[in-house]
């Protein structure tokens, strides 16, 4: 019996550590990534990034997506897969150059924007997305800052989107 009473204890401990650690840590984070695919013109990027109803074929972790009306008349979607049905907003649309998309859904753990800015280059085109992400759960705020990471999301992103260009790309920092 002593020793269930320790382990319990001791569970009880460690869950108490993560509470009090998310607590310490700060709701918004940024984190920024970069590839550069070989393609003819961003406009080739920004077309397979802005056809939410492709998502599917070539993002690993998303299984449907569906256009939504916005009460702003602003565009917007709604992403089924791996975190759950997830609605977005594009808040700022420059073609073929940058893309701001906006977490809509304030009954989530989490929230923030994706900022997709497209740069041609003699390779092709360079993508970098920056997160402003919050996380207002405390357990969710540890384990994105020491278990997935918060570049995880954007590194799976520009992963699948290489595949879906038929190149691997190698993803560096893109903080400012």
């Amino acid at each position: 019996m002593k020793i269930v009473l320790i382990v319990l204890g001791a569970l009880v401990a460690i869950v108490l550590l993560v509470v009090v650690v998310g607590w310490s840590l700060p709701v918004k984070h940024r984190a920024s990534r970069q590839a550069t695919y070989p393609v003819t013109s961003p406009e080739s990027l920004y077309a397979a990034i802005t056809s939410v109803e492709a998502f599917p074929t070539w993002r690993s972790k998303v299984t449907s997506v569906e256009r939504v009306a916005a009460p702003t008349g602003a565009r917007s979607y709604r992403e089924t897969g791996g975190d759950g049905a997830i609605l977005y907003v594009v808040d700022e649309e420059v073609a073929s150059r940058r893309l701001v998309t906006r977490i809509a859904d304030p009954s989530l753990p989490f929230g923030g924007t994706w900022t997709f800015e497209l740069t041609p280059n003699a390779s092709g085109a360079i993508l970098r997305i920056t997160e402003d992400g919050e996380v207002y759960n405390p357990v969710y705020r540890f384990m994105s800052a020491y278990v997935f990471g918060h570049h995880a999301t954007i590194d799976t992103y520009l992963t699948d989107l290489g595949k879906k260009f038929n190149t691997t790309v190698s993803i560096s920092d893109a903080s400012r």
